[in-house]
């Protein structure tokens, strides 16, 4: 799984994603185990990440459970242990999700 979200860091600065970021969550309360944010230049480059990522990865195997990309600004992949988000840059300040998921409990086992 660390892997996966390591190779998804690569693809998307390969292609130009800024700030890219892993959080790993796997210690807590959430969906999944990773959670990559990355920043677009403009909204045409989002979908560009996107359709890299999935041209890339769907070739090794990898599955995409569900994406939401109807917004060019704010397009969320969720690949079952790491979940992808890939914002415009004023998308990403007024949604904060950096600042979410550090807030969130540890997980009960």
């Amino acid at each position: 799984m660390q892997n996966l979200a390591q190779e998804i860091i690569q693809i998307l600065e390969d292609k130009k994603a800024e700030n890219v970021v892993c959080i790993d969550v796997s210690d807590k309360e959430y969906l999944v185990d990773y959670v990559i944010i990355a920043t677009a230049m403009v909204g045409k480059h989002s979908f560009a990440l996107l359709d890299h990522l999935k041209t890339t990865l769907k070739a090794k195997g990898v599955e995409f459970y569900a994406t939401d990309e109807e917004s060019e600004d704010w397009i969320i992949a969720d690949l079952g242990s790491v979940m992808v988000h890939i914002f415009t840059q004023n998308h990403r300040a007024k949604f904060n999700i950096e600042e979410f998921l550090q807030t969130l409990p540890k997980r009960l086992i």
